[in-house]
């Protein structure tokens, strides 16, 4: 198992495959999954093993997010090429409720940018975000983004934000 980021507050790390069923649970919660594109649970399933997979074939995939202290799930993570720009690496997190509130999402996305700079060639970090999810768009403002003109795409635009290597 290797272990992406580590404080005293979470862990990234890939995820075991015994893992399976939290990683699922965290997308029962309509809270949760409100400004995510719709997935079955089989869906999900399928997007845990190619998770798996991809830890086999260098630094991008989704990853655990884990309490330091007691090992609780929190969420997950992403790193990956950012499918509508070339050259572009964008990030993205899901966290359990519970966690929301707390600061962890903007420490695990400044977690991932360090990440990104020390593990890919990328000079773009990017991320997206439902036009309507404020609380996101705070976290990647705090974490260090900076807003550009929305992405669009066939089924509507998201808030683009960009960290950009010094």
């Amino acid at each position: 198992m290797k272990i992406l980021h580590q404080d005293q507050n979470f862990v990234i790390r890939h995820f075991l495959v015994e893992e399976l069923q939290w990683f699922c649970d965290l997308f029962h919660d309509d809270e949760v999954t409100k400004y995510l594109p719709y997935r079955s649970p089989e869906q999900y399933k399928e997007m845990f093993h190619i998770a798996l997979h991809d830890y086999t074939q260098g630094p991008f995939g989704r990853f655990g997010i884990f309490d330091a202290q007691n090992n609780d799930f929190i969420g997950m993570c992403l790193v990956r090429n950012f499918a509508d720009r070339s050259g572009q690496v964008e990030i993205g997190y899901t966290l359990s409720k519970k966690y929301w509130g707390k600061g962890i999402a903007t420490e695990v996305s400044r977690a991932l940018i360090k990440y990104c700079l020390d593990n890919t060639l990328t000079n773009e970090i990017v991320a997206v975000t439902d036009l309507d999810n404020i609380g996101s768009q705070k976290v990647l403002e705090k974490a260090g983004f900076s807003r550009i003109p929305n992405l669009k795409r066939a089924e509507g635009e998201l808030a683009y934000y960009l960290v950009k290597r010094h």
